[in-house]
């Protein structure tokens, strides 16, 4: 089979387990899934097979690809981009093999939006660094995850925009007021955040945030009760829909809104200077996927330490996510090339994140997406396009962290070609001129990578033979973490 042929994903690979019972035709789960064609090598679930299912176990199916994404996998084919498996430990090994993989909890919410038998939206929390702040990679996961199962609203968003550019798709609409304040900025501000990695800080009396509606129900403002911050209210048309009541704890607040029916817009407004909003939540009630975009540039595992813990644990409680991501890595391996990091100190920050976020979301599964392909600095002389020296480490690293804290892993390096790809990236316009961020449809490349893997993942591994409790750690304090400034 050449590359031309290729189907969802890059490959005939899903249609080709499905082909026991017919093209696209739902396989019985528990019959045996047969070797991937040559363009690919058979996707395992390590470390040992699953028990095979029941007989009243959900049929999984691959949703049909869009357009869109056909015509993404023919440019992934083009740029080398062939994708890889997902790296899905076992979590709950079984007499008769593997009863759950880390990926379970997340597998079976799509089992039961596919089935028709869920009953609210199946939540994902992306965690990250600049590669997805913009939203860009993750709105691939959010976009095509939404046409094959459902979608269900937008669900965290900001009250203005992490800087002064960039779109507002994941913002409200204001005309200035709002001062942002990251995790990643080179020292570390002075209030604590929460899962957003963000907060704003209203720079005048009567700053003014505006959401345009899509039918919501019922929305959250997430705050903090900073002293002599004032009070936040949220207003539907004239309506007072909500007001806060600070009393100056400086804790991080939940108030909760009901939306009449027909009203089209929201606004957040902070009645003095000083308030301060760490984000929004508006989200449909129905089934279907929701993404959260909580990436912030310059992050990195150890600066995600920033994050209050009680924050973390009541934010990511009333999110209910089915899934954790977190896309790490390229920070790390410039740190580690300036010689401002060891590879010790990048396990050891990697798993204290995964284990504060897995006590505070016991029920989600979590994944890891590596670095993708990575140079060196383009303005060293006579070093362009040489490959960042600790890159192949910083996956190693990772890979041996999430597995150990029984979370997935995908190698994005590896799935976008390895040792080079960022080159052919750049040669076909797909890289801006720092040769560190990708642009337009290079960026839609990656995000189908991810998609793709989790899809086939799905498909490929049975359901569990039953339910087992996912393996979290302990609740209690979570291990230190060392925190630098960001670059």
């Amino acid at each position: 089979m050449t590359h031309s042929e290729v189907g969802w994903g890059g490959r005939r690979a899903v249609f080709h387990v499905l082909a026991c019972c017919g093209l696209l035709a739902a396989c019985e789960i528990g019959s045996e899934v047969r070797p991937l064609t040559a363009a690919r090598e058979p996707v395992p679930v390590p470390p040992a097979a699953v028990a095979r299912a029941p007989a009243h176990a959900p049929r999984r199916v691959a949703p049909e690809p869009t357009e869109r994404t056909r015509a993404t996998q023919a440019l992934a084919v083009k740029l080398g981009a062939l994708g890889t498996k997902v790296d899905d430990p076992c979590v709950a090994p079984g007499g008769s093999g593997c009863e759950r993989t880390a990926l379970a909890p997340f597998f079976e919410s799509l089992d039961a939006l596919s089935s028709g038998t869920a009953t609210g939206p199946t939540v994902i929390e992306a965690f990250g660094n600049s590669l997805i702040a913009g939203d860009r990679i993750v709105d691939i996961l959010r976009d095509d995850l939404g046409a094959g199962f459902g979608a269900a609203g937008r669900g965290v968003l900001l009250v203005d925009r992490m800087a002064p550019y960039g779109g507002r798709g994941r913002t409200g609409y204001s005309k200035g007021g709002w001062e942002p304040r990251t995790l990643g900025e080179l020292r570390k501000p002075p209030h604590p955040f929460g899962i957003t990695g963000v907060y704003h800080v209203a720079t005048v009396a009567r700053a003014r945030s505006r959401f345009k509606l899509e039918g919501e129900p019922r929305g959250t403002l997430w705050w903090l009760d900073v002293p002599k911050g004032g009070a936040l209210t949220v207003l539907g048309g004239d309506t007072v829909l909500a007001r806060t009541e600070p009393a100056g704890s400086g804790e991080s607040k939940a108030t909760r809104f009901e939306l009449p029916p027909g009203t089209t817009s929201v606004d957040i407004v902070a009645e003095a200077k000083g308030a301060v909003v760490q984000g929004v939540v508006l989200q449909q009630a129905r089934p279907g996927i929701v993404l959260d975009m909580l990436g912030v540039p310059s992050a990195d595992a150890s600066l995600y330490a920033r994050l209050d813990d009680a924050a973390l644990r009541s934010q990511l409680a009333e999110r209910e996510p089915r899934l954790l991501v977190f896309f790490l890595g390229g920070n790390e391996s410039k740190r580690l090339e300036w010689k401002r990091t060891d590879l010790e100190t990048l396990r050891t920050d990697l798993g204290a994140l995964l284990r504060r976020a897995r006590v505070a979301a016991p029920s989600s599964a979590c994944l890891v997406v590596g670095p993708m392909d990575a140079v060196r600095d383009s303005k060293d002389q006579g070093k362009a396009f040489t490959q960042r020296p600790f890159l192949e480490a910083v996956v190693d690293a990772e890979r041996e962290v999430t597995q150990a804290e029984g979370c997935a892993f995908f190698n994005l390096y590896e799935a976008m070609g390895g040792k080079g790809a960022l080159s052919r990236f750049h040669q076909s316009g797909f890289m801006h001129e720092d040769l560190v961020h990708p642009r337009g449809r290079g960026l839609d490349v990656l995000g189908h990578l991810v998609t793709d893997a989790l899809l086939r993942a799905w498909v490929e591994t049975p359901p569990a033979s039953r339910r087992v409790a996912s393996l979290a750690p302990a609740a209690g304090s979570p291990p230190t973490s060392s925190v630098e400034a960001a670059p």
